[in-house]
């Protein structure tokens, strides 16, 4: 392919300009694959709850991509040996670790595509793109699933302190207006190390680390586990399983080509071959609200009223517990919905339904954020901070949500 000089720079709000740092990057930049995440929401649905959170899965990949350069910066000025053909692996692997998501994100996953999740897509994306570029994503291919040798480059890309949590919080604290969401990236990012073959966080950083696990903590709770997020999601899903389980030959005609061949055809991992990879390629968020605008005008009582409730942000009542919904408090919503609109009982299902969510700031049994001491010696943050709830942001924290119409739906 051949390479236009005409664009270098991005303009990114969050960090000023983005530079692209060589050929390659440039041309999975501009492939029609990777075009696709402008149109792909970050955040889903949560600019129902927060009007500025409209930017988009590509404003994300080009900024963990940006933070992934400063990375690769100070741990070479550390020493830290980083080859010319594993930078190039570090950057692609951050720049496409997210280009599987179907649209709004994380909303539709295991629902366009069954039991399949976005890092499974990623991959067939990737491996595609490798036969593309004659190869020259294979070390980012080995740094994405995992294997490559270095561990510490599979840790910038995929831990519990990688680039694309340090960029999706910042980003999303700031299209959210949630100032607590806001970490300190840049200092993070400097006190990195590697120690062991591991990525490690100096001394020195370990407020800005306790800060980052604080932040993500609230953010999921304000932000990304937000009840009004999660009933809008849910809608969402049920629009769709109603839309595959209702429409057959004539109304599906009215819905995008990609979006009604995922409608008629039951895709599973098994089946997702270069034809089945291009067509989920054409897939977007624009896909799935022209085609909800079409279903509120429907025959069916359940599909047009999911639609339109979605449509106009006349959600469900959404009411979240400590303890799990009692069984009695489920059953008179049901008895209550099905007599005023003559519902059947899995009809009523969708508008009547309970589930749960959980939230863990840190994860004590995944691999570690190690803090490196000036005597040498690792210790993990949760033992290092001097926070006594730190280690309280290691427990699952669970919450039980039901939703029901209010008075009329």
């Amino acid at each position: 392919m051949t390479t236009t000089t005409k664009l270098k720079i991005f303009n990114d709000p969050i960090y000023g300009f983005i530079t692209i740092p060589n050929p390659l990057i440039f041309d999975l930049i501009a492939h029609p694959y990777f075009q696709r995440l402008r149109r792909i929401s970050q955040m889903g649905l949560s600019y129902l709850v927060y009007p500025g959170a409209h930017h988009t899965r590509f404003h994300h990949a080009l900024g963990s991509m940006h933070l992934m350069q400063k990375a690769v910066q100070v741990l070479r000025l550390k020493g830290v040996e980083i080859t010319d053909d594993e930078e190039k692996g570090l950057y692609c692997a951050i720049l496409l670790h997210d280009i599987g998501h179907g649209p709004f994100s994380h909303a539709m996953e295991h629902s366009i595509v069954e039991d399949t999740d976005h890092e499974y897509i990623s991959l067939q994306f990737m491996e595609t793109l490798n036969r593309t570029f004659n190869g020259s994503l294979t070390t980012a291919i080995s740094i994405f699933k995992g294997r490559h040798k270095k561990n510490f480059l599979v840790q910038l890309v995929s831990s519990q302190l990688d680039m694309d949590r340090l960029d999706y919080l910042k980003r999303d604290s700031f299209y959210t207006g949630v100032a607590e969401g806001n970490i300190n990236s840049e200092r993070l990012i400097s006190m990195l190390n590697v120690v062991g073959g591991n990525l490690v966080v100096e001394e020195k950083a370990i407020y800005s680390v306790e800060k980052f696990l604080i932040a993500r903590r609230f953010m999921y709770w304000q932000v990304y586990l937000h009840k009004t997020g999660i009933v809008a999601e849910q809608l969402l899903i049920r629009i769709l399983k109603r839309a595959k389980e209702t429409l057959k030959g004539d109304q599906l005609r009215l819905c995008s080509e990609p979006l009604r061949f995922f409608m008629e055809n039951k895709i599973a991992r098994k089946d997702f071959d270069k034809n089945v990879l291009d067509t989920f390629a054409q897939l977007d968020d624009i896909d799935i609200l022209s085609a909800i605008k079409v279903w509120q005008k429907s025959e069916d009582f359940v599909l047009s009223t999911l639609s339109t409730m979605l449509l106009n942000r006349r959600l469900l009542k959404v009411k979240l517990k400590n303890k799990p919904i009692a069984k009695a408090k489920i059953d008179k919503h049901f008895k209550r919905i099905r007599e005023k609109y003559a519902l059947s009982e899995q009809e009523a299902a969708y508008f009547v339904f309970t589930g749960e969510i959980e939230n863990k700031a840190y994860d004590l049994g995944k691999q570690h954020i190690n803090i490196l001491r000036k005597n040498g010696k690792l210790v993990d943050v949760a033992k290092a901070s001097d926070q006594l709830n730190l280690r309280a942001l290691s427990n699952t924290v669970t919450k039980y949500y039901i939703c029901f119409p209010k008075d009329s739906v």
